[in-house]
């Protein structure tokens, strides 16, 4: 049965005699979830044999509800045609190639650009999260790193994607340039919190730290750095910048963390051209919250640092020659 806004009756078949009212109108509206069923009932919005009902009221055969179902509100969030690449959509989800520079949602100081405005209008099928026309954001990337996210349309694709980033069952992959040598198989398991000196960092020392876990896969050496092939299950905020600055090798280019260094080897001249730290989400794996199936999807270097990565190389590879 559909699950468009608009009201609806719904007779009670023998198969969910006894079940409480908002798992039967859960089953029978499958694109609504839980909490958004307990809320329309809570508001009034629907009606049945019985004067008062609840979430928890039983339900009998033969019995016939009314739900009316609004249309979803608008978002405070406008659309803008920004430009967003999507590497696959359905009507479920939508995977994209987010760009650095990019905040993902609006906040105090950025209203209006972010990820979500071009969502809004880059997508025409969102069906509402929560009973808002807004896209379902499960996953951030801090706004200076660039690469691959998703994306859910709906309420219970949103609801799936979340318990598989809670349940850590999502796969994570970034490529980061980091100072100094770091060997593939490090792995770093260190707690993060808020900064207790600096409230807008995050760091290994905090009291209230949670746990995260980086594991490095692959390494690449050059003169001076490493190009890293990270993997993280746990998505604490800025958590690979953290955990690499708090090794001793910061992402190059990170100016919160430690990145920056005013004096580089000749061969590292292409990085005082970054404008943000040398940090790209590459891969993405997930089970698709409708079918099952597991999806995976990559984000290849983007020009800022594939032009950067290849200054490096070719001035390592003029060296070696001259030697």
């Amino acid at each position: 049965m559909s699950s468009a806004a608009g009201p609806r009756a719904l007779v009670v078949e023998g198969d969910h005699d006894g079940s409480r009212l908002d798992n039967f109108l859960t089953a029978l509206l499958p694109e609504q979830s839980r909490s958004h069923i307990q809320r329309l009932i809570k508001d009034g919005r629907v009606t049945g044999p019985v004067a008062t009902l609840r979430a928890s009221t039983p339900v009998r055969t033969g019995q016939v509800y009314a739900v009316d179902v609004p249309p979803p509100a608008a978002a405070a969030p406008e659309p803008e045609a920004l430009p967003l690449r999507i590497i696959y959509e359905d009507p479920h989800l939508v995977v994209l190639d987010k760009p650095a520079g990019m905040v993902v949602h609006p906040a105090a100081g950025h209203s209006t650009g972010t990820l979500v405005n071009a969502l809004l209008h880059h997508v025409k099928d969102l069906s509402g999260i929560g009973g808002e026309m807004r896209p379902g954001i499960v996953h951030r990337l801090d706004r200076g790193t660039s690469g691959v996210m998703v994306v859910a349309k709906h309420d219970r694709a949103h609801q799936e994607l979340s318990r598989q980033f809670a349940d850590r069952e999502v796969e994570k992959e970034y490529i980061a340039l980091v100072w100094g040598v770091v060997q593939a198989g490090r792995r770093i398991d260190a707690p993060i919190g808020r900064d207790p000196a600096e409230r807008q960092k995050m760091s290994t020392r905090s009291r209230r730290a949670r746990n995260a876990v980086t594991r490095v896969t692959t390494a690449r050496h050059y003169k001076g750095v490493s190009l890293l092939r990270v993997a993280i299950a746990t998505g604490r905020t800025h958590q690979i910048r953290v955990h690499l600055s708090a090794i001793g090798h910061p992402i190059v280019g990170d100016s919160t963390y430690g990145g920056l260094h005013r004096r580089t080897l000749a061969n590292l001249r292409a990085v005082q051209r970054l404008e943000r730290p040398f940090l790209h989400a590459a891969r993405l794996a997930f089970t698709h919250p409708d079918d099952g199936r597991r999806v995976e999807f990559d984000s290849p270097l983007p020009l800022d640092l594939q032009l950067v990565l290849e200054d490096i190389e070719e001035r390592e590879k003029l060296a070696a020659e001259a030697e």
